[in-house]
């Protein structure tokens, strides 16, 4: 345990105030026994910090590290720990020539989080291929199995989002996976990447290349063993809105790249399953945002509006008010309600 640490450097968004108590978990023995102790005080688990705000106030009581690595093969059943950097799972499944993870590759965070926030990417999500996870239930000191149907699996939700999940944490979590090809990619972005790159999308080392090249275009890559190489952004802040026709067609013809409204509306489901959900980038332009828009430290990255970034030296608050002025301008003149994909961990002012 280590008291008072800062958790700024700990984040992929470089800010934020200190933990009062820091635990760090290398196997789920351990995470069993802190989170046993933790009691009734707040209880924070970071992970890799890859998609959260912290408060510049910091988070009382305890934070965990998580922090756990096993992974295993069964059969076609990949099991891995909650700690395990999600894209170590997608390298290792395609080692195994297993087919379900490849589209998601290089996503940042632990398995543990691409559960709770259903992760998905160019058409695969978490959901696709998840068998059961296993949970440490707090208020009963005990470990269970729960299995998809319990989970409300949907775009970027997991019912750990919820409050009945409020006493759950995940230790393990295991996937269903294909020796043949179950998704073909259709995102027209990662296609034109592979004929440019005559990367072969019938291999699982094609898709996987295809993906990385993709996001490395998008600015969408981060590795929390090297945070000094990449932006200091927490992806996509908000999760791309379900909005009417007539919302859809005036936020669609926003997009810059020429697509017809037919094919954006087929990019839309794929990204969240439903034509209707349009591209938050193309709502924050439609609201009068630019690209590269400043506020101090703070910017609207200038070639991926939708990333909020902490160009150096922002504090939490900062960032949080942007994200804040963004929702507020949005809902004003569009009437479309933003939800952060960010969570916002500890106090802001204005909450």
């Amino acid at each position: 345990m280590q008291a008072s640490i800062p958790l700024a450097s700990l984040t992929s968004l470089a800010a934020g105030g200190p933990a009062e108590r820091l635990y760090t978990c290398a196997s789920n023995d351990e995470l069993q026994a802190v989170l046993r102790e933790a009691g009734g005080e707040p209880l924070w688990i970071l992970g890799y910090g890859a998609n959260v705000l912290v408060s510049d106030a910091g988070l009382p009581g305890t934070t965990v590290l998580v922090r756990t690595g096993d992974i295993a093969r069964e059969d076609d059943v990949v099991v891995a720990d909650a700690g395990v950097w999600w894209d170590d799972l997608v390298q290792f499944a395609i080692r195994e020539k297993l087919w379900g993870l490849e589209l998601m590759s290089a996503i940042p965070g632990g398995v543990g989080a691409a559960v709770v926030g259903n992760i998905a990417a160019y058409g695969q999500a978490v959901a696709d291929t998840l068998a059961w996870v296993e949970v440490f239930d707090r208020s009963r000191h005990e470990t269970r199995r729960l299995y998809p149907d319990e989970l409300d699996f949907s775009y970027r939700y997991s019912k750990f989002q919820s409050s009945d999940f409020a006493d759950l944490v995940i230790l393990r979590v295991a996937f269903a996976m294909h020796r043949t090809p179950n998704k073909q990619l259709e995102y027209d972005a990662a296609l034109a990447v592979a004929r440019d790159k005559n990367y072969d999308l019938a291999s699982l080392e094609g898709c996987r290349q295809t993906i990385l090249d993709t996001r490395g275009k998008a600015g969408s890559l981060w590795d929390y063993r090297h945070p000094e190489d990449y932006l200091h952004t927490a992806g996509s802040f908000f999760r791309n809105p379900i909005v009417t026709d007539e919302q859809a067609a005036t936020i669609m013809a926003y997009d810059e790249t020429g697509r017809s409204a037919e094919v954006l509306s087929k990019m839309n489901k794929l990204h969240g399953g439903n034509g209707k959900r349009v591209s938050a980038a193309q709502i924050l332009l439609a609201a009068g945002f630019e690209r590269g828009q400043t506020w101090g430290p703070v910017r609207l990255h200038p070639d991926h509006i939708l990333k909020i970034e902490n160009t150096g030296g922002a504090s939490a608050q900062q960032i949080y008010d942007v994200a804040q002025e963004i929702i507020r301008t949005v809902q004003a003149k569009l009437d479309v309600a933003l939800t952060p994909e960010v969570r916002f961990l500890g106090t802001f002012r204005g909450q």
